[in-house]
């Protein structure tokens, strides 16, 4: 398997956990190019994509996982959002 196909892969691997849909499938067409399906032998849900575009479609489905943000975070935005000092 080719580090291609390999990204890809990992891309609906992360959303069948984040659907809890373990049906979700990809397909590599004879250029190369990538599309995904709701499981084996189902009509394709995009046109044949590649790999980058694919990725980004692929993370763009299914439930979105909320970023942590830690305290450190919080105080730092706090920081960037701050109005310099009047003179």
């Amino acid at each position: 398997m080719s580090s291609r196909s390999t990204r890809a892969s990992n891309a609906i691997d992360r959303l069948k956990q984040r659907s809890g849909n373990p049906g979700w499938s990809m397909s590599i067409t004879g250029s190369g190019h990538f599309f995904l399906t709701e499981g084996p032998g189902k009509p394709p849900l995009c046109p044949p994509m590649e790999l980058d575009e694919f990725v980004a479609f692929v993370n763009a489905q299914g439930p979105q996982v909320a970023k942590r943000i830690s305290k450190n975070d919080v105080e730092f935005e706090k920081q960037l959002t701050k109005k310099p000092p009047k003179a």
